[in-house]
């Protein structure tokens, strides 16, 4: 992980986007501790779909509860 200035980057853009898409996240510092994170889209996507399968596991875990408790419906349609 590395941590840089807001002005380095603008100085070696390239540099550190070639850094970030081989692997390695950066801490971008900015005044008033306003910082922020750059990652490459791989890394992002991984982390988008690691959010996706918790939430769709908690939300499987909510449905087992419901039903364990009895909130089941049964439809006979």
């Amino acid at each position: 992980m590395l941590a840089v200035k807001s002005m380095d980057v603008r100085d070696n853009f390239k540099s550190l986007c070639d850094k970030v898409y081989n692997g390695e996240t950066l801490i971008i510092s900015r005044p008033k501790n306003e910082n922020v994170v750059m990652l490459s889209e791989f890394e992002y996507n991984e982390m988008m779909k690691a959010k996706r399968n918790a939430d769709y596991l908690a939300m499987l875990d909510q449905s087992m509860s419901e039903a364990e408790e009895g909130g089941l419906q049964m439809n006979t349609d």
